[in-house]
């Protein structure tokens, strides 16, 4: 939020319309969040033409904030109000009881490559068109060199996408740098988000349930969730393996994805699979240590884990609905990594860490799914780009790196749109 009170004071904003409360001080909290708004609104003589800006910054210390903003809101107080948290599981649940209709939650993801590239100086021009789709078609029909971008990558990947950790300079030791970046996001992104936020949150009795639940999904991750199996392996049922899932995609560590279909009830009765928000938090959690810098296969699960993570922030940015697909049939089972289910430009994609990989599922699900013809795409490391025309099945290739960063742009070019930026 300070970039956004620089920005505000930058484009001439009075300073007397905006205010910074931090709720988690002592002395803020001997009063009520209703005693400091009506003293803000009072002394910035704030009307509704003129609101005072409020940021409020660990809204969750407040006492009830959820009930004071929701009368904030009601009653038309000349506020507008941002606030944060660093414990999200705790904003999302009273958004739940308290805030629909009435405030809007932004999801920030951590850096997508674009924005880590943009960072360091190292971004490559490129253009955004209305979709997704229309964006590679744009790249592909201009034939876009990218220039070697797989140090940035690495570290990327590796390192994760949390502004103080990409932003701290790089040593000579890239082990150095990995250890570091995992001992930070195991103690605030894991320990702190599963130890106290979760368990305070949503009242869990025995967080370290919680805790092993998430270790099992970074070492199954993108595998189809089976939660009569997660439950039998943690002594727990069913429902509460499905419930502390929820507590984990609230609190911005996992997401799922559902497997596609043409028909809504067979997509919610088909597995889901699991992917980190960010696949350093999964490394943190599981302490891979420097594994990934000798282990092909580490290498693997954080590409198509950050492709999967792109999109479905992505996703979450557009309301376009994400997917993977599996399907048996005769005893072969046939996937896709993503699906991009766009109502009128759909997409396809089948992540590989090598340009050599099978096209099997892809043909597949352009068979079965014909609305997917000529838009299916292999994202790979080593390949070069190509239009699904030059394919005699109609697949594309598109370079992982070119796929991070389209996606990226993609993603805040529609979150620019709908914010109205």
């Amino acid at each position: 939020m300070y970039q956004t009170v620089a920005e505000l004071l930058s484009q001439g904003l009075p300073p007397n319309r905006l205010w910074w409360l931090r709720l988690d001080h002592p002395l803020l909290m001997e009063r009520n969040l209703g005693d400091w708004i009506s003293h803000i609104v009072r002394v910035s003589k704030a009307t509704a033409a003129e609101p005072a800006i409020v940021f409020l910054d660990e809204v969750n210390y407040a006492d009830a904030w959820d009930l004071w903003l929701k009368t904030f809101y009601d009653e038309r107080h000349p506020v507008r109000i941002a606030a944060t948290s660093s414990s999200t599981a705790a904003l999302r649940n009273r958004h739940a009881e308290s805030g629909v209709g009435r405030w809007e939650e932004q999801f920030l993801s951590p850096y997508l490559f674009s924005e880590y590239l943009a960072l360091n100086d190292a971004l490559p021009e490129n253009r955004t068109e209305a979709t997704l789709a229309q964006t590679i078609e744009c790249a592909v029909s201009e034939s876009v060199s990218l220039p070697s971008l797989d140090s940035h990558r690495r570290r990327f990947l590796l390192v994760g996408g949390f502004p103080e950790l990409i932003a701290a300079p790089a040593s000579d030791d890239e082990a150095s740098d990995i250890l570091r970046s995992q001992q930070t996001l195991r103690a605030d992104a894991v320990q702190r988000a599963v130890c106290m936020d979760i368990p305070q949150a949503f009242n869990i009795n025995e967080p370290i349930k919680l805790e092993r639940l998430l270790y099992i999904l970074g070492g199954q991750i993108a595998e189809i969730f089976s939660p009569t199996s997660l439950a039998s392996d943690l002594s727990l049922t069913a429902a509460t393996v499905y419930q502390y899932l929820d507590y984990l995609e609230r609190a911005f560590l996992v997401f799922s994805l559902q497997n596609y279909s043409a028909s809504e009830e067979t997509i919610q009765r088909r597995g889901k699979k699991i992917y980190f928000v960010d696949g350093a938090v999964r490394n943190a959690a599981l302490q891979r240590g420097i594994a990934p810098l000798r282990d092909q296969s580490e290498m693997g699960h954080l590409i198509e884990n950050a492709c999967a993570a792109h999109l479905h922030s992505l996703g979450l940015q557009s309301g376009v609905r994400v997917f993977h697909w599996r399907d048996r049939v005769s005893g072969v089972v046939r996937e896709v990594d993503l699906v991009y289910d766009h109502p009128t430009e759909p997409l396809a994609f089948e992540i590989s860490v090598g340009a050599r990989h099978r096209l099997d599922g892809l043909r597949a699900f352009q068979s079965r799914f014909p609305k997917f013809n000529g838009r299916c795409y292999l994202v790979s490391p080593s390949t070069a780009l190509h239009a699904p025309e030059e394919d005699h099945a109609g697949i594309g290739r598109l370079p992982i790196d070119l796929y991070l960063i389209l996606t990226g742009a993609q993603a805040q070019a529609d979150m620019e749109r709908r914010l109205g930026v």
